[in-house]
């Protein structure tokens, strides 16, 4: 089968497809023929090589998720859900004609909710669900999203507008792109720095943070009194050491700071999770936004609109 592998971190062009072994599903896993990839943040920040300390190596296949139908099951696995629909989370791997997932992560796929859909929203929507939850967000809350433009960005905008925010503030680089998302819920469009209408909140209740990098102490600086700030990302590099000053400079606001993963999260509680917005998906009350759809070929591609700023939702690879 084809495979894309990183032969060497740093630049999309270190991305090379390849052909491998179908690989042979172990106990408690699944074989999975791909119909749709996602392309994440965490892709990217793991093909650049800076994640760091998790032991990566040249020659991984990335790809976290995948929408597709099972082809074979391993030992310890019920041989039913052999020809079924299924999202999976891979972890690394999907970047491929076919890819292994452990059948705790695998959820069946409603028959209204094609692959490229499911492979948009899977991982992103419970990302932003659990993130806000994590932020103790309630409604009548002012909520700001920094990087608002990527899956999990446009998600957090459409729960939190739908779970009663009284604003949703947004930044994002475009003023195209700030209509889109005050389509999906936003209700102040911010630049990349936080300045943006004067009608804009000087305070939040709650922000959730996509984006990371040397400037997140002066959105720390933007929470209100009791204010909760949550990254959940940091695809402009991991925050400075000054974060914590910020916070100890305005003690008496009683502000908190906090990383998110998903990873936290029991999986049955990420499939409940997952289930409801498909779900949801189906209903138009939440929306899958794919920016673009390439062959598996074309992950390199992909990976630069990452790299320069321009993907407005989520691209999808298919083989």
């Amino acid at each position: 089968m084809r495979a894309v592998r990183v032969e060497q971190f740093g630049d999309p062009g270190g991305m090379v497809l390849t052909e491998v072994v179908v690989p042979t599903p172990g106990p408690d896993q699944m074989l999975i023929a791909t119909e749709a990839i996602g392309v994440g943040g965490v892709d990217a920040v793991i093909r650049r090589g800076t994640i760091g300390g998790l032991g990566f190596e040249p020659g991984l296949v990335p790809g976290s998720e995948v929408a597709g139908t099972v082809t074979a099951v391993g030992a310890g696995v019920d041989a039913s859900w052999v020809g079924r629909r299924v999202w999976a989370f891979t972890m690394l791997g999907g970047y491929a004609d076919h890819a292994l997932a452990r059948a705790e992560h695998v959820s069946p796929l409603p028959e209204n909710i094609t692959p490229v859909d499911a492979v948009t929203i899977g991982s992103s929507g419970p990302v932003a669900h659990f993130a806000l939850a994590h932020a103790h967000f309630a409604p009548g809350e002012s909520v700001l999203v920094r990087g608002a433009a990527g899956s999990i960005g446009i998600a957090a905008v459409e729960i939190a507008a739908r779970g009663g925010a009284s604003g949703v503030a947004v930044t994002t680089s475009s003023a195209e792109r700030g209509e889109r998302l005050r389509a999906l819920g936003a209700t102040h469009v911010l630049d990349r720095s936080g300045h943006g209408p004067q009608d804009a909140p000087a305070g939040y209740d709650v922000i959730v943070d996509i984006v990371g990098g040397p400037e997140t102490p002066d959105f720390v600086d933007r929470l209100a009194p009791n204010g909760r700030f949550v990254v959940v990302g940091a695809v402009a590099g991991m925050p400075p050491e000054d974060v914590s000053a910020r916070l100890i400079r305005a003690f008496r606001q009683s502000r908190s700071f906090a990383t998110f993963s998903l990873d936290t999260i029991p999986v049955p509680a990420r499939a409940v999770v997952r289930a409801e917005q498909f779900a949801a998906l189906g209903r138009g009350d939440l929306h899958a936004v794919v920016h673009d759809v390439l062959p598996l070929e074309k992950a390199a591609e992909a990976h630069r609109q990452m790299d320069d700023g321009t993907v407005f939702g989520r691209i999808v690879l298919v083989p």
